[in-house]
């Protein structure tokens, strides 16, 4: 085989996933707004099994989310004065705490909120913000400073060296569902597969083994074909253990994101042992007309997590589970000339799971204290980052603590007994 049927052959499969996305990387209602009780008054879930046994599911809302109209400081003068087009009307507003409440739009979340399986970190992002799509993405995804460049994701950095990950215990580090980047699984130390849905990612993957089984590839090929070797063996490990069988026909929507979350607990369902799963909701850039993009965007997240959390917990497996959402920034805190939210900087991560320790984290964001219209980020996203490594996978002494970040709790560790609302201090 010459070089250029070679690349020919390798682009084919980089559109589906087989190839790397980056050198080096192996990758084979309306109504009366109902008073939510106390946050935790029904709380259930429980503890967490074995770290190997743990999914962490990255839901990426790319774009950059509006999070002043997902979750609303309502009680604050200056919300309808800032968005005299967008604002909710205030009687469609799930009232959550004093001074913050949903969008009508995610009331499927209300429950785990309520069980205290939903944790909201306000006005999460990073000093010294960066407003374009690509850098800011790049710098959620890899964990740096505003003004710091990497090339691995954060979750490479943080299985690489892991004692139970760090073995290759699993089938593969990471799989990414749907049409996403691989962002946080970026980096030539992760085993990856990149699928849209089973049936291709069979058809294709027999394509891939093809490929890096030839012997006659060029020699400045042949790493290119080395680092394939394991990608191509993480995904033999998925292929074996997969059945096909749509265990939830009913639970999940037609939307893109519902389709990737089905296919991740079909997959978790048939035995599939990955610690990483990323799946991606677009369309978030809402720049005019945002009222009806956002609220049918807004929409698909909340069921699809709700039908995700009804597949887990069917499965047993939702102490198990940690769902964490983040986007590249949120929108300025004033309307724009087209019923729309320019690129701004601090919004809220959602962070899902029966062991979560469910609330408030940080106030609620202060409209009359802003950044050239911007919001000022109150928690930095590392620092939710290096909470997860240390909880989640029992790592305190993580790369981004020894880079100066402060872990924030987010398993639960004790029941509260409480029924009233938990601003949770940082």
């Amino acid at each position: 085989m010459d070089r250029r049927r070679f690349l020919s052959a390798a682009s084919s499969l980089a559109v589906v996933g087989l190839l790397p996305a980056c050198a080096g990387q192996q990758t084979a209602s309306t109504g009366p707004a109902p008073q939510v009780a106390g946050i935790g008054s029904r709380l259930s879930g429980g503890t967490a099994g074995p770290v190997g046994k743990r999914i962490l599911v990255l839901v990426e809302l790319q774009g950059g989310n509006d999070g002043l109209n997902a979750v609303i400081p309502y009680a604050h003068p200056l919300y309808r004065r800032l968005r005299p087009g967008l604002a909710i009307d205030a009687a469609e507003i799930r009232n959550v705490t004093a001074d913050q409440g949903f969008h009508p739009s995610l009331d499927p979340l209300l429950d785990p909120l309520e069980r205290g399986e939903l944790a909201i970190f306000n006005s999460v992002g990073y000093p010294k913000p960066n407003r374009s799509h690509f850098r800011s993405i790049e710098i959620w995804e890899q964990a740096t400073a505003s003004d710091q460049y990497g090339s691995e994701g954060w979750i490479t950095q943080a299985l690489g060296k892991h004692p139970v990950f760090g073995r290759r215990a699993a089938d593969a580090d990471g799989i990414v569902v749907g049409t996403g980047n691989i962002g946080p699984l970026a980096g030539p130390g992760t085993r990856l597969v990149n699928m849209r849905e089973p049936r291709q990612f069979l058809a294709q993957s027999e394509s891939m083994a093809a490929l890096a089984a030839r012997g006659d590839v060029p020699g400045a090929l042949r790493h290119l074909v080395r680092t394939q070797n394991e990608a191509v063996s993480a995904a033999d490990a998925v292929k074996r253990k997969l059945t096909g069988r749509d265990r939830f026909p009913r639970r999940f929507a037609g939307d893109p994101l519902a389709r990737s979350l089905s296919v991740a607990a079909n997959l978790i369902a048939d035995g599939v042992d990955v610690p990483v799963w990323k799946v991606t909701l677009g369309g978030f850039d809402t720049h005019a007309d945002q009222r009806p993009r956002h609220a049918r965007l807004l929409g698909n997240l909340a069921a699809a997590l709700a039908a995700f959390r009804g597949a887990m917990t069917d499965l047993g497996r939702w102490n198990d589970t940690l769902v964490v959402t983040y986007s590249e920034f949120g929108r300025r805190a004033g309307e724009n000339l087209s019923r729309g939210t320019d690129h701004g900087t601090a919004a809220p991560l959602f962070m899902l799971g029966g062991s979560v320790e469910g609330g408030f984290r940080g106030p609620a964001p202060d409209l009359a204290d802003l950044d050239q219209g911007d919001l000022k980020a109150k928690i930095d996203f590392r620092d939710v980052y290096a909470g997860i490594v240390a909880d989640w996978w029992n790592q305190p002494d993580n790369f981004l603590v020894r880079q100066g970040s402060r872990p924030i709790q987010v398993l639960r560790r004790a029941v509260a007994s409480s029924g009233a609302a938990q601003q949770i201090p940082l």
